[in-house]
């Protein structure tokens, strides 16, 4: 998927920005606060059309915009007059994966399209030319984590995979859209990967009908302590900044969580986070209306709220404000005059960002030496290969997990061989990752010669990760597509020097062909800061090789030709010495050592090797240095 943006719509989007240049946006309150407050009977969720049902429906809101349409759009209505600038539909579990525990899962299409029908027709009732009001899709985060295990002793088992939660929000936001939603909102998220398969599924969907609709995300944190919030699923914000990044949304928030007053924090370090990361996203609230009391209730007052969300508004944190559980339309009158006497958040001045990965935390890579630990590398690595056989996930995440203490910043997982499951294999250990809190903080390199293992390892990972690999092997409609499906599930890719004629071997040919990928890549709007070349660092080197200035000349052509790329080379293949020179394990690290310190001078950035293979160049024996580079760097360019 290009991810680039069509026409249709984007007068939505402009009239959007404009408003939210000159005010603070007002979104509405709680749907499901006002639709208790009414008191309704299993009779009324059930209607006629449902008298029926097998399963109890009590509770099934967003059934109510089939059975009960007049008292959705009163609601609606209610919360227009009140101030909202934008009202959210009644469509927070309306997709498959919720309704199916009222047993109507094969309705989730059509209560959608229902939902954002009413709420279309309230706003354009109450829409004037110079007050607009627009509609919000809100798609929630289902009550099923794709991350974590619903049970201890099965680390390995999820209760829901990335298809079915991908399926089931293409369907939510077809309806949703087909009912005139003007904005979709994927809101509540607590495990960014039900996040990602849901930005996939809208994508996809905008992408076949050529639509740009706006986006907002909006996440909510487990954790609220001074030193960050973390959302349920463990990741802190800036490691969710970025793994949601590629949706490229319209706004970026947090919502329900503990009430204005405990959520100011993290809402002020996610607007930090937006300028420091270049995001242009607006920043979004909306908050319970404190902590629900011991009968489930919110009791905190229109005015109390209001109290805590004006520093918001004075402090200018805020682009869009609104309440979640507990709100009503007297919160949100309260907050809309509170708002109007102050201007919005400034828009972050766009930053020049480093190529940025993620786990359970943020990382970024400006300047090398990274390494990447290979030793979870099934083809590198016979006792990996082994722990995979056995099943045996804890010795295989302590053989991975290792390498962080020797100075690997990346994990590169290749499960690539003939006597494994690889779809399996991969799924498993990755799966298992949570359980070790190192590999969990440590962005991972998702690395197979089989396109179907690199999909299933991004369907298992709520973070952001390198991808190894894709090339123009099978030409440049394959690269192309393989290069949008990274992109469509928020990855980055190492981009292998080869090409229709095969690899290449020599500077000519490397410049050539990572020229060439690099421009495909680009016009396919794929963000600079993600596209690694993998320069082709030479196996089984000998003295006085050409291949060596070879592969040094390209990593600094790309760093000079290619803007924002990064450089990669595989140094697990560099020779033992030949004859006559010694070959002792002493001098096979130290021209390990040497060759990374001379590649990174000339522009490398990323490493895949084993630490225990190297010594680094400043703690090689001054003689040896000499005597290696002598022989083995000291080669005039063919």
């Amino acid at each position: 998927m290009s991810n680039k943006v069509y026409t249709v719509h984007n007068e939505i989007r402009e009239q959007l920005n404009a408003i939210a240049a000159g005010r603070i946006i007002i979104l509405d309150g709680a749907m499901g606060s006002l639709i208790q407050s009414y008191h309704l009977t299993e009779e009324d969720f059930r209607g006629e059309r449902f008298a029926g049902h097998p399963v109890n429906l009590l509770g099934c809101n967003d059934l109510l915009c089939l059975t009960r349409p007049e008292l959705i759009s009163r609601i609606h209505e209610e919360y227009l007059e009140a101030g909202a600038d934008i009202t959210k539909t009644c469509s927070f579990n309306a997709t498959a994966v919720s309704l199916e525990h009222f047993g109507l899962e094969g309705f989730a299409y059509e209560i959608s399209r229902a939902a954002a029908a009413l709420a279309r027709k309230a706003a354009d009732r109450f829409s004037e030319p110079a007050r607009p009001r627009f509609v919000a899709g809100s798609m929630g985060p289902t009550a099923k984590s794709g991350s974590l295990s619903p049970d201890i002793n099965n680390p390995e088992k999820r209760a829901i995979t990335w298809d079915e939660l991908a399926a089931a929000y293409y369907d939510n936001a077809r309806g949703l859209l087909d009912g005139g939603a003007d904005i979709l909102l994927v809101e509540t998220i607590f495990d960014t990967l039900n996040a990602k398969a849901a930005i996939f599924a809208i994508n996809k969907l905008l992408e076949e009908r050529r639509l740009d609709i706006p986006l907002m995300l909006s996440a909510t944190v487990a954790s609220a302590a001074p030193g960050g919030g973390r959302i349920l699923a463990g990741q802190t914000l800036g490691a969710f900044c970025v793994s949601v990044a590629h949706a490229r949304p319209w706004a970026l928030g947090l919502n329900c969580s503990f009430g204005a007053e405990a959520l100011k924090n993290s809402v002020e370090e996610l607007g930090a986070l937006s300028a420091r990361f270049g995001g242009s996203w607006l920043i979004s609230a909306h908050p319970n209306a404190g902590l629900p009391n011991r009968l489930g209730a919110y009791d905190e007052s229109p005015e109390s709220m209001t109290l805590k969300m004006e520093p918001y508004f004075k402090e200018g944190l805020v682009n869009i404000a609104g309440g979640c559980c507990g709100t009503t339309p007297a919160h949100i009158a309260a907050l809309a005059a509170a708002a109007r006497r102050y201007p919005p958040r400034e828009a972050a001045r766009p930053a020049l960002p480093g190529t940025r990965l993620s786990s359970l935390v943020d990382f970024t890579i400006e300047k090398g030496p990274c390494l990447i630990g290979e030793r979870a590398n099934a083809g590198e690595n016979r006792k990996f290969l082994g722990y995979l056989h056995e099943e045996n996930y804890d010795d295989a995440l302590a053989e991975a997990a290792a390498m962080i203490d020797k100075g690997v910043s990346i994990i590169d997982v290749r499960v690539d061989d003939a006597s494994l499951d690889g779809e399996r294999a991969m799924r498993n250990f990755l799966n298992f990752i949570p359980q070790d809190p190192d590999l969990a903080r440590t962005p991972l390199m998702i690395d197979s010669s089989r396109w179907s293992v690199i999909e299933a390892g991004l369907a298992c990972v709520q973070g952001k990760c390198l991808v190894y690999s894709i090339s123009l092997m099978e030409g440049p409609d394959e690269f192309l597509r393989r290069a949008g499906s990274i992109r469509s599930r928020g990855a980055a890719a190492v981009v292998t020097l080869f090409d229709e004629r095969g690899p290449a071997p020599d500077y000519e040919r490397k410049i050539e062909v990572a020229g060439r990928s690099w421009w495909l890549l680009r016009d396919l709007d794929f963000p600079a800061r993600d596209i690694v070349v993998d320069a082709g660092a030479p196996e089984g080197i000998v003295e006085h090789d050409p291949r060596v200035p070879d592969f040094i000349r390209a990593c600094a052509w790309i760093q000079d030709n290619c803007a924002g790329a990064r450089v990669l080379g595989v140094l697990g293949g560099l020779s033992k010495p030949g004859p006559g020179f010694g070959g002792t394990e002493q001098v096979q690290k130290a021209i390990t050592g040497v060759f990374l310190k001379r590649a990174v001078d000339s522009g490398l950035t990323l490493a895949v090797v084993n630490p225990a293979s190297l010594i680094p160049w400043e703690d090689i024996d001054p003689t040896l240095r000499e005597t290696v580079e002598d022989r083995f760097f000291n080669v005039a360019p063919a």
